[in-house]
């Protein structure tokens, strides 16, 4: 095996697989808040791996194959287990597959993620939810609301299915959803309300003590979401416009 720096950030990726071990040992205990923790770490270290790639140049095909295989474990099997855990577990067998939703749908994600992959450059948006995100909405939406909240439990077993069903088919979905805002002079030029955005985001997460990472992650979800519905009617009247028009032309011939 030839050492070069791409090792770098790979240590970085691995230490994301651990967490996401350790996360699953944890839950497997009933620990769910050292497993969110856990999980929450194996985030950082993956948005890393590949901040640190690029700035040592050292982004490659075997980076991006290890980190999605890190991925799948940290941010699909971990948030799936604990879903099946805290409460899919009284479905029994169907429970098994409710809870397992978010694991398939994001492996789905990584895997048309790498084979449409064009080049190792950072990218402004993603198609389909982002696997990490749709890992911190389940969980914090566990640990601040399932378990802590004053809900009914008929209200409770609603919201983790819809939760669980929302964050699996936003991952599969074609909605464009943008990446992370990046901390360079550039960036902030060129995307100062976004930029700005991002950083009262951060910022009352902090004072909340992470209260509001679901509520924030359903509003990134939903405008996501709006966006690529008014897109999508704006494509479409476009097309029937243009449909329209040489509709006329013909017409005018044949006069």
């Amino acid at each position: 095996m030839r050492i070069t720096r791409s090792i770098v950030p790979n240590l970085f990726t691995l230490v994301n697989l651990y967490m996401g071990f350790t996360a699953i040992v944890y839950i497997a205990n009933e620990h769910y808040e050292y497993g969110a923790i856990c999980v929450l770490i194996a985030a950082i270290f993956d948005m890393l791996d590949g901040v640190v790639a690029r700035l040592i140049d050292a982004a490659s095909e075997f980076g991006v194959e290890l980190d999605s295989l890190c991925d799948a474990v940290s941010f699909g099997i971990a948030p799936s287990f604990m879903l099946y855990k805290v409460h899919f577990y009284v479905y029994q067998d169907i429970g098994i597959l409710l809870a397992s939703l978010p694991a398939l749908a994001g492996v789905i994600r990584l895997a048309r993620f790498n084979i449409k992959l064009e080049s190792l450059e950072d990218k402004k948006y993603f198609v389909g939810l982002p696997i990490p995100s749709a890992a911190l909405t389940i969980l914090t939406y566990i640990m601040f609301f399932h378990n802590e909240s004053h809900l009914s439990e008929e209200a409770k077993a609603c919201l983790i299915c819809i939760v669980a069903i929302v964050c699996s088919l936003a991952m599969v979905s074609n909605i464009k959803f943008a990446n992370l805002p990046r901390y360079s002079l550039n960036y902030i030029k060129n995307n100062k309300f976004s930029f700005s955005v991002f950083n009262l985001a951060i910022i009352a997460i902090v004072i909340s003590k992470g209260f509001l990472i679901f509520p924030l992650m359903l509003l990134y979800i939903f405008l996501s979401s709006l966006l690529h519905f008014i897109n999508w009617l704006r494509t479409k009247h476009e097309i029937d416009d243009d449909f329209d028009d040489s509709e006329d032309e013909e017409f005018n011939i044949y006069e």
